[in-house]
């Protein structure tokens, strides 16, 4: 089966439930840096997906996906920090770290398949 739209792929419906869990998480922050630094993460995640997938080219959606890629790990890095600086429980860094871990990994097979 061919995929015919970005909302079909399943790194980017897990994207968007990280973006959604990363918002709601540090909606009520003040460190507002921190906060919007994230944010931009995460969306970055799910929109380097969207936009490379409608480039309709191997070789640049293949580009979209190592940033998307890159972003999954700042993402995993602001989390570890947020433990450290007990801005969020354990338990939901470990959630979302593990989520943005199995979209890395999907990641990485959509570009070996490309």
């Amino acid at each position: 089966m061919k995929i015919q739209r970005f909302e079909d792929i399943i790194a980017w419906q897990k994207a968007k439930r990280l973006t959604v869990n990363i918002y709601m998480l540090f909606q009520e922050s003040r460190d507002f840096g921190f906060r919007d630094q994230i944010q931009r993460a995460s969306v970055s995640i799910m929109n380097n997906i969207a936009e490379g997938f409608e480039r309709r080219s191997n070789n640049e959606f293949k580009h979209f996906l190592y940033i998307a890629k890159g972003s999954c790990g700042e993402v995993r890095s602001m989390l570890i920090l947020a433990t450290e600086l007990h801005k969020i429980h354990k338990e939901e860094s470990t959630k979302l770290i593990g989520l943005s871990e199995e979209i890395s990994k999907i990641l990485s097979g959509l570009i070996k398949t490309l």
